[in-house]
C-alpha cells in the first residue's frame, strides 16, 4: 500500500516562562492511503497539537512530515496544501463563522481556490456537498446558531470536503455531540471514506468511539507514543499499563459482574523541561528506578505492535 503520510521524529515545543513545554516529543508513524489512524489519550497529551502539525497549521520545532512523497515540513505557502489536507475541528460552533450562512461557509474555500467557473456551478457544488453530508437544502440560508450540534458538525465536514482532499484530520469531531448524533456522524465519515478513499487521522479521548473507525490506534501520553498497533490488537492484547487503564474505564452494557477498573494514581509529570525517564513512571504501579532515569524506546514487541515500556514483557506475563 502507498504511504500517504509519514511523520519522522516530529517535535513541537512551546516557550513558557518556566521553560520549554514539550507538547509533541519525537513522534514517528505512517498512514497508508485510504486508512484511518486513531490517536487517543487524556486531555493535554499532545494529540490535537500533532494533528495541527501534520497539516501545517503549526510549524514543527524539529522532525519531518512527508506527504504523498513530498517533504512539507518547511513549506512556506500552505495555500496549495489545503486542497490536499483538511481538518474537522472539535467544536462545531466556534469553528464556524457566526456571520456567515450555511451556503456561504461551504462555498468559501471553493471561491478562494477558484474551483467553480460561475455562480451556477458554485451553487450546484454547495448543494451537492450539503446532500453528501445529509444537510437539507432548505437550510442553506440558515446561520450556525439556528442549528443543532449535529447539523453544525455536518457543515464543518462539508467545508472540509469542498476541495476534494486526500487527507483529513478529525480532531474530536463527535465529542461535543450526544450519543445518537455521534453514531450518525461516525457512520457518515466511514461511508465517505469508503466512497472517496479518504485517509483520516481520528483524534479522540474515547476509545469506544475510535475502535469502530480506526485501522490502527496510537496511544499518546504527555507528548510521546506509548503504544501503537492494529485496532483489534489493542483491544485484545493491550500491553502498556496506561493503555490498560484507558481500556478499563470503557463502560459495558451488561448486568454481569463489572470488570475491574485500573485506577491511575499519582501526579502527572510536568511536560515543561521533562527529565529523562518514562513520562508515565510517576503514575505507574509497576515503575522501578530505571523508569525514572532512562526513557524507554518504542519497540516492536510483536509484528506491528509497538510499546514504550522497560518491563512490558514482565508485566504481561503476570
Amino acid at each position: 500500500m502507498h504511504k500517504l503520510l509519514e511523520v519522522i521524529d516530529l517535535k513541537k515545543y512551546f516557550e513558557t516562562k518556566n521553560g520549554l513545554l514539550h507538547a509533541v516529543d519525537g513522534v514517528n508513524f505512517y498512514i497508508e492511503e485510504g486508512k484511518t489512524l486513531g490517536v487517543v489519550g487524556e486531555s493535554g497529551c499532545g494529540k490535537s497539537t500533532l494533528g495541527r502539525l501534520v497539516i501545517r497549521l503549526l510549524d514543527p520545532t524539529d522532525g519531518k512530515i512527508i506527504f504523498d512523497g513530498k517533504d512539507i515540513t518547511n513549506l512556506k505557502s500552505k495555500v496549495s496544501l489545503r486542497k490536499e489536507m483538511q481538518i474537522i475541528f472539535q467544536d462545531p460552533f466556534s469553528s464556524l463563522n457566526p456571520r456567515m450562512s450555511v451556503s456561504q461557509i461551504i462555498e468559501e474555500p471553493l471561491i478562494i481556490h477558484k474551483m467553480c467557473k460561475n455562480k451556477a456551478e458554485l451553487e450546484s457544488r454547495v448543494h451537492e456537498l450539503m446532500d453528501t453530508v445529509g444537510l437539507a437544502i432548505r437550510l442553506e440560508d440558515s446561520y450556525p446558531h439556528e442549528l443543532d450540534g449535529g447539523r453544525r458538525q455536518r457543515i464543518g465536514i462539508a467545508r472540509a470536503l469542498a476541495l476534494n482532499p486526500k487527507f483529513i484530520v478529525c480532531d474530536e469531531p463527535v465529542s461535543a455531540l450526544d450519543v445518537s448524533i455521534q453514531a450518525q456522524i461516525l457512520n457518515l465519515m466511514m461511508d465517505l471514506q469508503e466512497k472517496h478513499n479518504f485517509t483520516y487521522i481520528f483524534i479522540t479521548h474515547d476509545l469506544s468511539v475510535v475502535k469502530h473507525i480506526s485501522d490502527e490506534i496510537m496511544v499518546m501520553y504527555l507528548g510521546v507514543v506509548v503504544e501503537k498497533c492494529k485496532a483489534d490488537e489493542l483491544f485484545e492484547h493491550t500491553l502498556h499499563p496506561y493503555s490498560k487503564a484507558l481500556l478499563s474505564v470503557i463502560p459495558e452494557p451488561t448486568i454481569k459482574k463489572k470488570k475491574e477498573r485500573k485506577l491511575i494514581q499519582g501526579e502527572i509529570t510536568s511536560p515543561i523541561n521533562p527529565k529523562p525517564g518514562c513520562r508515565f513512571a510517576a503514575r505507574c504501579s509497576y515503575a522501578r528506578d530505571i523508569c525514572h532515569q532512562v526513557t524507554p524506546a518504542l519497540k516492536e514487541i510483536s509484528p506491528g505492535h509497538f510499546v514504550s515500556c522497560h518491563f512490558v514483557n514482565e508485566i504481561n506475563s503476570l
